[in-house]
């Protein structure tokens, strides 16, 4: 494992463990970073949405992060993951 996997895993079992009453607008740039990181693209998990608004507000927050390689996104998700834990400390 890399660094910046490491890293990227290290961040995701502190802020899953840690991090709690987040915002809603907090916990969909979190989830959208985590799903760009670790999915890319592809958007499965989405291809039926009719009637489940919160699988669209997920879909809009991933939308938004989709132009970011899974590099950046893990890079990103990282930093959001530090700013909320110092905050939370």
């Amino acid at each position: 494992m890399d660094t910046l996997d490491k890293e990227f895993h290290e961040a995701y079992i502190r802020i899953s463990n840690e991090a709690i009453n987040l915002a809603p607008d907090v916990m969909l740039r979190i989830y959208a970073y985590y799903k760009q990181a670790t999915n890319g693209l592809s958007h499965k998990d989405f291809e039926d949405m009719s009637g489940n608004l919160k699988k669209a507000f997920k879909f809009n927050a991933w939308t938004q992060v989709s132009h970011l390689t899974t590099t950046q996104a893990k890079e990103e998700y990282i930093k959001l993951a530090k700013q909320i834990l110092d905050n939370n400390d």
